[in-house]
């Protein structure tokens, strides 16, 4: 990851970010308040990266299971997928998790297949959002050294990731939720990479398409709030009737969790364990983590008033954020059944325009 190197970083791309500033090991810039998404909370096992031999032992079975090539990767998550789920679950080691993303998403796959297109989409096509992505650019993880530099080359490599796919999709073009996605790509892989990862997961290369989240009027993530309002008041009826009576609803809170997949409402050492998830399970990840942080808080949110709900819902306790506590508490949560059923529930009682035209899916190598 970038941010394990953050001072050579700076140093050789000239950042304007003192030396002596001091980062955590995901590259943010430490604050006396410490800001939520930068925060290291403690966990009960080893971190990624640590100089252990636990983790190395991790890392070697994670090596055998990856192979030496994209086959090796494919026999044997085919062979073994309760074993592929239970360590990716777990957390994919740091050092190999840029490979992994690629692999369980079908970004490796689609790159291959689609050599040269990227370059073409950044240098040689024009796009109507350019002027909405550069005016967002500054404000995508801000206290982050590697796009702390204005026009540094963290924020040019996340402006030409961001042009080349409104260009590549034009239906969807540019939102600005879409940064935090592309720019936690880039922490960990090339702009190629991260391009042809955004592509599998808005286009569904194996999960489902999250082209929604983006599209006018973000159906999808109409349909995720409308799923997690009913979830929340069937699997924790005491607060959901708190929730009613004090007139709070998923929109106030948890639009963000939706339209940035955590990426930027969350510590970096749960965002990208989530993201772990996320990319081989798919969305119902989300609504898991959801229902977990309220379930641990439960007792505590039921005796809030509303001027107090809304903060409490922006800034959980550091002990509900530990990925060791929590993954393994929203994993437990059953939603998938469910999930179905109110999707076919939201679509008959709202009735909404098809979310991805007859072009959604994946284009192929040729520019159209």
């Amino acid at each position: 990851m970038r941010g394990v190197s953050a001072d050579n970083e700076m140093k050789k791309n000239g950042a304007a970010v003192s030396p002596f500033t001091a980062v955590d090991r995901y590259g943010c810039i430490k604050s006396d308040e410490g800001n939520r998404p930068n925060v290291e909370v403690p966990t009960t096992n080893c971190r990624p990266g640590d100089d252990n031999e636990k983790e190395k032992k991790r890392v070697v079975k994670w090596r055998k299971m990856i192979g030496s090539s994209a086959g090796d990767w494919k026999e044997f998550a085919r062979k073994k997928p309760d074993v592929v789920k239970r360590r990716i679950r777990k957390g994919i080691p740091d050092c190999l998790r840029s490979l992994v993303w690629q692999l369980i998403s079908g970004s490796r796959d689609l790159l291959l297949q689609n050599r040269g297109v990227y370059d073409q989409l950044v240098l040689y096509e024009t796009s109507a959002s350019e002027l909405d992505i550069i005016r967002d650019i500054s404000r995508t993880f801000p206290t982050h050294v590697f796009y702390k530099q204005m026009h540094g080359p963290g924020q040019r490599s996340l402006y030409n990731v961001l042009k080349a796919y409104s260009v590549y999709d034009r239906e969807v073009g540019y939102v600005q939720g879409m940064g935090f996605v592309a720019g936690l790509f880039l922490l960990y892989m090339s702009e190629e990479d991260a391009f042809w990862l955004l592509v599998a997961m808005l286009k569904g290369a194996v999960n489902e398409p999250m082209q929604g989240l983006y599209l006018p009027g973000l159906p999808l993530v109409q349909q995720y709030l409308f799923q997690f309002e009913k979830l929340v008041k069937e699997y924790l009826p005491e607060l959901g009737t708190h929730f009613d009576q004090e007139m709070i609803n998923p929109g106030m809170y948890a639009s963000q969790w939706f339209v940035a997949l955590f990426s930027n409402s969350l510590p970096f050492p749960l965002a990208l364990r989530i993201w772990d998830v996320f990319l081989y399970e798919g969305i119902k990840i989300v609504f898991k983590v959801g229902l977990a942080l309220l379930k641990y808080c439960q007792d505590d949110l039921v005796k809030l008033p509303f001027e107090k709900l809304l903060p409490a819902l922006r800034n959980f306790p550091n002990e509900a954020l530990d990925p060791d506590r929590l993954l393994p508490m929203a994993c437990s949560i059953k939603v998938t059944k469910r999930l179905e059923e109110l999707k076919l529930e939201y679509l008959q009682l709202h009735n909404p325009q098809p979310q991805c035209s007859k072009s959604a899916g994946i284009k192929p190598s040729k520019l159209v």
